[in-house]
């Protein structure tokens, strides 16, 4: 029976499953007394039946084990689920942090915080999946959970946009999970979802909005796509201004300047520029430190671009600017 639940639940037990499997609790304590092994208590009730540390799914799952109700199944989700940037970092949501553990729990049980571990009791119990093994809250939920709680804003951020750009959920989605938590009045929380729904998918071009804001200069669309006469894609720059076929390509050195990344972008903006488009190109530093010569440089092509006498070749489809309910 051990090494069924051992093979279920990632080499880890609980003491009521060990106690259960009728192993007695002096022979648990004598496995976990010296640091060498064979067992590890890694949080309270909760043992980790190896030598050797613990890997981030292991301590993940620890946490479920932990918080889920003593007797039920911890792997069915009904009872204790992983949620925030825990379980967002399970699914390679960029920047979510894979620490504290936050876990789910059905209101009004109570559970004392340990080792990194935060319980949050809930009437709203979410419908849960599996990731890697692990019990956790989908990616909206999780989401917000974890703009209910993180303090830095670029991080809700840089999270939120990432759980959006790697296609876990539609902005429009988020935004309302955010306001059915009541989280639109923190300020991160609702500067990201007005970035993500008016087409913004990361923090650099996060910021540029705030940058273009502050000027005259017209509101691009973010994102938008852009297609040829024939209706074939042609690119999807960051921010594109229809009227006067102006581009801002704000690319990244960690995505854009391998050898190939760095030829892709240089494709993509011959392509733009052999349908007319003029292309403004940054990076994230460029923008934070000297956003006046990013747009210095976009006011004069604005400028140029609306007196030349062959308009751009191409159309947008791009994200409208909606309305932000409280």
């Amino acid at each position: 029976m051990i090494t069924r639940i051992a093979h279920r639940q990632l080499n880890l037990a609980t003491a009521h499953q060990l106690r259960r499997a009728g192993i007695p609790s002096a022979t648990i304590a004598g496995r976990t007394r010296r640091a060498s092994g064979p067992w590890q208590r890694l949080l309270p009730r909760v043992y980790l039946l190896q030598t050797g540390p613990p890997d981030p799914r292991q301590r993940a799952l620890a946490a479920v084990l932990y918080a889920a109700q003593p007797g039920a199944d911890p792997l069915s989700g009904g009872t204790a689920a992983l949620t925030g940037g825990a379980a967002l970092a399970l699914l390679g949501v960029r920047d979510a942090p894979p620490a504290p553990h936050d876990v789910l729990i059905r209101a009004p049980r109570t559970l004392a915080r340990t080792a990194g571990v935060r319980p949050l009791a809930t009437r709203r119990w979410p419908a849960t999946i599996t990731v890697s093994g692990i019990p956790s809250a989908r990616p909206l939920r999780a989401a917000a959970d974890f703009a209910a709680r993180a303090e830095d804003p670029d991080l809700v951020r840089s999270v939120l946009a990432g759980v959006v750009q790697s296609g876990w959920c539609h902005p429009a989605d988020l935004h309302a999970e955010l306001r059915t938590a009541r989280l639109l009045n923190r300020p991160a929380a609702r500067a990201a979802a007005a970035e993500l729904l008016a087409g913004t998918r990361s923090l650099a071009e996060a910021q540029a909005r705030e940058t273009l804001a502050a000027t005259d200069l017209p509101a691009p669309l973010w994102n938008a796509r852009l297609y040829t006469p024939d209706g074939t894609f042609l690119a999807s720059p960051d921010a594109y201004w229809p009227d006067q076929g102006v581009a801002l390509e704000i690319d990244s050195a960690e995505y854009h300047y391998t050898r190939d990344s760095w030829h892709a972008t240089l494709h993509r903006r011959l392509r733009l520029e052999a349908h007319g488009i003029l292309v403004v190109s940054t990076t994230p530093s460029i923008l934070r430190n000297t956003p006046q010569e990013v747009t210095q440089a976009l006011h004069t092509l604005l400028t140029l671009a609306s007196t030349r006498p062959t308009p751009p070749t191409a159309t947008a489809r791009g994200h409208q600017q909606l309305a932000l309910p409280l």
